[in-house]
């Protein structure tokens, strides 16, 4: 099919504008990155603002060199992984269930799930909640309370809903039970949502903070963001000592930048690869209720 000449043009426009609207929402990241790898003169002299002067890998090697920086990345790399394949079978196990009108109660289970979405006990309960649990200051704190979203459940049953049912039935008459129903026809028609699901929990744990602020105090567990967090309270100390003279203007400021980009570039090299998956699991998610 041959595209018209006003519908190239349209489609340059909105690639040009796409482009543009990326390019502004990446201009944070590469003052960041400028300001990372910038001289200290540079930083001294505000030079610095979307482009590096004065090439200066130092506090990149600082960083590398924290045992407790790089043991943090491992870590949280470890417990996303995790997060992700348990919050998976979790929302696929409930909103599966969901789809079969056939399940009694199947209203009411709907209806106190959304509840959920609008109402939670607040801080403080959810703390006394984890205490009594006995999961304070344990790494099961940073999985169990957040593995089951339950919009990413409803986004999940959406998509099962548009699955022709019958399928299931043709399944059904040959004596498939419902796991083996699910296992070979549903989860190989659902790799888009469950894509599109992987990179929402993942992300979501990647850069998880307040959970571990309030319930780990190890720091053998604490997650990447906490530690950054940490890093940027201690070099506070730095910038006070900046403004009496005891130490360089531009120490901290590089540091922070370094680490901030150590934290932030490993989960945004996952969207490639999950791209296509995500576009589409997002669209064919929302079609049918």
């Amino acid at each position: 099919m041959v595209k018209s000449k006003k519908r190239i043009i349209d489609d340059v426009i909105i690639a040009a504008i796409c482009l543009l609207f990326v390019l502004l929402c990446s201009l944070p990241l590469i003052n960041i990155l400028a300001r990372s790898l910038s001289s200290p003169q540079a930083m001294i002299n505000n030079k610095v603002s979307f482009f590096p002067v004065g090439l200066n890998l130092n506090s990149y090697f600082y960083v590398l060199k924290d045992s407790a920086f790089t043991r943090s990345i491992w870590w949280t790399a470890f417990l996303t992984l995790v997060c992700t394949i348990i919050s998976l079978v979790m929302t696929t196990l409930c909103s599966y269930p969901l789809i079969y009108d056939s399940l009694k109660g199947r209203k009411f289970l709907n209806s106190m799930m959304i509840f959920t979405m609008y109402f939670s006990a607040g801080t403080i309960p959810n703390y006394l909640l984890m205490k009594q649990l006995d999961l304070i200051d344990k790494p099961l704190v940073l999985i169990i309370p957040n593995c089951l979203s339950i919009f990413n459940m409803i986004i999940m049953r959406s998509f099962l809903y548009g699955i022709p049912e019958s399928l299931r039935e043709s399944a059904q008459i040959d004596g498939g039970g419902p796991f083996s129903i699910l296992i070979k026809i549903y989860l190989p028609l659902s790799k888009p949502v469950l894509a599109t699901l992987a990179l929402f929990y993942a992300v979501g744990r990647w850069n998880g903070f307040s959970d571990a602020l309030m319930y780990v105090s190890n720091p053998k567990y604490a997650p990447i963001q906490l530690k950054l967090y940490q890093i940027i309270n201690n070099l506070s100390a730095i910038d006070t000592a900046q403004q009496e003279g005891f130490a360089s203007p531009t120490a901290s400021e590089g540091l922070k930048a370094a680490s901030v980009l150590f934290a932030t570039v490993p989960i945004l090299i996952v969207y490639p690869f999950l791209q296509r998956y995500f576009i589409s699991g997002v669209t064919l998610g929302a079609i049918k209720e």
